[in-house]
């Protein structure tokens, strides 16, 4: 099932190449520019032009999709846009310590979040806010964290939605050891695991790769490649796809196009299905692009051009539902309308849910480090009280 790139292969040395001569690493770093420039096929089932294209292979996965259904996901990615612009402005303006925005990746998100079943387990991390939208997670139960109020708003067994997991690449670890433990149980449940492309350099997904493939697990790997690990384009962390990745662990793996909602639904039910079937675990690549800042404590302008947004904005993945929805006359003008007055109320609903939190406690970072406490935490804490003091002191002034 997996997807071959024969131009993404590194070149064998010939037998007469000296390792260590300058021309022969010239000549190495020249085939490997043109191996990543040379992309390989994807999964896509509508053209950023918004028209319907045919797989024979991924049809069926989305055959029996209905209109309601296909305004549905344009309705679950609209909203899901608001939320995440609200919530961008909120930490603007000093409501939220810190966000990291979806923009651009809804229908990867979108697609795989309505690929699921209600028993199915989701293995986060903490940019799909999609995700936890599709599992009926509350959007402002996502929000207390960002504020520094809590450690996670919501129930995760009561949605099958793991909390955020901030450190990175280890939530595929954890949904390894879930899926085998479901597998042991005889289950016929499914478990996915979100991460980026910068996690999948981690060793703890390699591990997750190891152990899932060994002892079969019923897992999907879902990687959102949207092109950038903060500052680090993919490039510079594989010299291959990532989903071919996959294929050194045993599994199979597959490159979708990201910001096509349909293939995205589409591959993620086949790789469910799999997965259910005891087939073991499957690497989905969803190619995308992100189009904010990797967080808000992010500049992106600082290391990619305004050109290559502008090529991506092209593929809005919202953009693109639209039009099949219009030209498939699927939708009205009605049917916008009232999405975009959803959207507002929403927006505002977000708005008034956080002003109404509590402010953090700037001084919680220093309870539980040590059992008993300790010398050199007392002095930071002292410190950071005496830096506070000094704008309560200005402001009197």
């Amino acid at each position: 099932m997996t997807v071959e790139s024969t131009a993404a292969r590194t070149p064998r040395r010939s037998a007469g190449s000296k390792a260590g001569t300058t021309g022969t690493k010239r000549t190495t770093r020249t085939t490997a520019k043109k191996d990543a420039g040379a992309e390989p096929q994807l999964v896509q089932l509508l053209t950023p032009a918004g028209k319907r294209v045919k797989n024979a292979e991924y049809d069926k996965y989305v055959a029996g999709v209905t209109p309601e259904e296909l305004r549905g996901l344009y309705r679950d990615m609209v909203l899901t846009r608001r939320f995440d612009a609200e919530a961008t402005a909120l930490q603007r303006q000093g409501e939220l310590g810190l966000w990291a925005s979806l923009l651009g990746q809804e229908a990867a998100q979108i697609g795989s979040g309505r690929a699921l079943r209600d028993d199915d387990y989701v293995f986060p991390t903490y940019r799909e806010h999609g995700v936890a939208w599709c599992r009926g997670v509350d959007p402002t139960n996502l929000l207390g964290m960002f504020r520094g109020v809590n450690n996670g708003g919501w129930d995760p067994n009561g949605n099958n939605f793991h909390l955020y997991t901030i450190v990175i690449g280890s939530q595929t670890l954890h949904a390894t050891g879930y899926a085998m433990g479901v597998a042991k149980d005889g289950a016929d449940s499914a478990v996915i695991a979100y991460f980026g492309d910068g996690a999948s350099s981690q060793g703890d997904v390699a591990e997750s790769f190891t152990f899932s493939a060994v002892y079969n697990a019923p897992v999907v790997f879902f990687c959102q490649n949207n092109q950038w690990a903060i500052s680090e384009p993919t490039e510079k962390q594989s010299r291959v796809p990532i989903y071919q990745r996959a294929q050194g662990f045993g599994f199979p793996g597959v490159r979708v196009d990201g910001n096509d909602v349909l293939a995205c639904l589409a591959v993620t039910r086949w790789a469910l299905e799999r997965a259910r079937a005891g087939e073991g675990p499957t690497l989905v690549e969803a190619f995308t692009y992100r189009m904010g800042a990797h967080t808000t404590s992010d500049d992106p302008t600082r290391y990619r051009g305004d050109e290559e947004r502008q090529a991506w904005e092209a593929k809005d993945p919202i953009l693109r539902l639209r039009r099949y929805l219009e030209v498939s006359n699927h939708a009205d003008e009605g049917f916008f309308a009232e999405l975009e007055a959803e959207s507002e109320a929403l927006g505002k609903r977000v708005r008034e849910a956080v002003r109404a939190m509590p402010d953090p406690d700037h001084f919680a970072i220093f309870e539980n480090v040590y059992a008993d406490g300790h010398a050199l935490v007392d002095e930071e804490r002292a410190q950071f009280a005496a830096y506070q003091a000094s704008f309560a002191d200005e402001g009197g002034n």
